[in-house]
């Protein structure tokens, strides 16, 4: 199964997510963040699997 990430600016800083999602949940979390005041260019970023 491919994990995601999400990638955005927040106030000028960078940010990660902490955790990995699925799309769907990736999808869910980015619409919240695009509700946040002062979040922006938000990505969702697959993730590499582990070796």
């Amino acid at each position: 199964m491919q994990s995601y990430r999400l990638k955005w600016t927040q106030n000028g800083q960078p940010k990660q997510s902490g955790v990995v999602y699925d799309l769907p949940s990736a999808e869910a979390r980015k619409a919240r963040l695009e509700a946040e005041p002062d979040v922006t260019d938000i990505e969702i970023v697959p993730e590499k699997p582990s070796v």
